[in-house]
């Protein structure tokens, strides 16, 4: 699908990365029904409606946290990390407009610019019991591949 893309490493999707290019009419979800995250897009006309609703108490299972990332403003280089370790993989660059998924894996973020990001993910946040912290890839040996804007 132009201006979507799923990055896997080893069967293992580690990020979906939406472009702002991306345009189709209806509705498209990009995230299988297995992710504690789901990512959808919407284009709608004029006088469209979706009804009132409020969503139903469901239990579900969460073993991993997945985040959402919007770039307001600005452009981000987003770093990939190999989810059985900290071997670093490649990168992408991030612009206003431009959206990730970021589900399994490590990953971390180099502001290009001054940026405003928007971050969604399962909460509540636990401070450092939620992160394992690890060394970022020297800027000499990054990889950037594909550019979703």
């Amino acid at each position: 699908m132009p201006h979507v893309e799923t990055i896997t490493y080893n069967g293992a999707c580690l990020a979906v990365v939406l472009s702002a290019a991306f345009s189709a009419d209806g509705i498209r979800f990009f995230t299988p029904a297995s992710f504690s995250q789901q990512l959808g897009y919407m284009k709608r006309p004029p006088g469209w409606s979706i009804a009132p609703h409020d969503h139903n108490p469901v239990p579900r299972s969460i073993e991993h946290t997945q985040e959402v990332v919007f770039i307001k403003s600005g452009k981000v280089r987003l770093d990939l990390y190999a989810p059985d370790g900290r071997e670093y993989l490649e990168s992408r660059i991030l612009s206003a407009g431009d959206t990730a998924l970021l589900a399994h894996g490590g990953h971390g973020f180099v502001m290009l610019e001054e940026s405003e990001i928007i971050e969604v993910k399962q909460g509540p946040y636990v401070g450092e019991a939620d992160k394992s912290r690890f060394t970022r890839i020297d800027d000499a040996h990054v990889v950037v591949r594909g550019q979703a804007g």
